[in-house]
């Protein structure tokens, strides 16, 4: 992976949450292993989809990468500045040019507070004090996200799941940040709704020439959004490529099956189709298995999956695999 216009690196990330017991005097008994040493690349004006199944780190890997979870251990390095050992005011800086969309806009919104306040927040924290420029600013940004500006006296209860979530999306662009990680924003919404966010997200991404971390599970509309993907399975990256090459020839037998439930809009098609259904539960992340994290649930494990872990390795240009038997699957 080239250095060339990188706007973020992560590197051997880690995130463990550790389990405590006792009253008085607490001891770790163990640790819940949400990201387990992964890397990636972020370009600018790049759109990353992040995807695999709930609980696999995806959210964790987010919200370590601005900083609202501390890691473990690894390295997180934006527009030059590593994150993860940051000082609190190269941190303070940095928090201009990287901002989240959450989840939940019911649960992401101060209801408390008006729209004009939740838009105008960022930018009081960061010292514009100019009333008239923020007020000036937050109805342009209405207006941007498809809002009328007259609604920035409104509280959040007065708007629906869709609006919501525009406010939250105009919340983040108040600072003009240079990347968004996008958190599952479209997943609390209803299904009618959710292609205007991803229009909307879209068009913000081109007027602003934005670069987004796109966190998902849903595959049709990482397909649709992202120029690369990186497929995530309890903690770890299984595989990583352009979007219509991971789509068209995956490598991993995780991504193959994820790949056989995505329905085809052609009954023809559909009909043909191979589903892998794959057999048991996920493990849990407090105690991951052994060699391979997959091995578990893989219908192409052998014995050496079981005792060694595969690292991730370029198969081809630009395609990363983490899989001892990947050619297998070549076409």
């Amino acid at each position: 992976m080239s250095d060339n216009g990188v706007i973020l690196s992560v590197r051997n990330l880690v995130k463990h949450f550790p389990i405590k017991k006792g009253i008085f005097f607490e001891k770790q008994i163990g640790a819940v292993h949400a990201v387990d040493d992964i890397s990636f690349e972020v370009s600018r004006g790049e759109i990353l989809g992040l995807v695999g199944e709930s609980g696999c780190g995806k959210t964790t890997t987010g919200r370590t990468i601005i900083q609202l979870e501390k890691p473990t251990s690894g390295e997180i390095i934006f527009n030059g500045v590593n994150l993860a050992e940051a000082d609190r005011k190269e941190l303070f800086n940095a928090r201009r040019k990287i901002q989240m969309i959450f989840q939940d806009p019911y649960a992401s919104l101060n209801p408390r507070m008006t729209v004009k306040e939740i838009i105008e927040e960022p930018m009081v924290i960061h010292g514009i004090n100019d009333r008239k420029f923020r007020t000036n600013r937050s109805k342009e940004l209405l207006g941007k996200v498809g809002l009328n500006p007259s609604y920035i006296y409104r509280y959040p209860h007065e708007f629906s799941g869709g609006q919501r979530q525009r406010i939250g999306v105009a919340r983040a662009l108040s600072l003009q940040p240079e990347m968004i990680i996008c958190d599952e924003p479209i997943s609390a919404l209803d299904v009618s709704i959710q292609a205007q966010i991803i229009n909307l997200l879209e068009d913000l991404q081109r007027e602003l020439g934005l670069t987004y971390l796109f966190i998902a599970h849903d595959l049709s509309v990482v397909k649709h959004i992202t120029n690369r993907v990186a497929v995530m399975y309890l903690g770890k990256i299984m595989e990583m490529a352009d979007t219509n090459v991971l789509f068209d020839t995956p490598y991993n037998p995780y991504t193959i099956a994820l790949l056989s439930s995505v329905p085809v809009p052609d009954p023809y098609v559909e009909e043909k189709r191979e589903r892998i259904i794959l057999e048991g539960d996920v493990p849990s992340p407090i105690n991951p298995p052994s060699g391979c994290r997959f091995h578990t649930r893989c219908y192409m494990a052998r014995e050496r999956c079981r005792l060694e872990e595969p690292p991730l390795v370029e198969a081809e240009e630009g395609h990363y695999v983490a899989c001892h038997f990947w050619k297998e699957n070549r076409k």
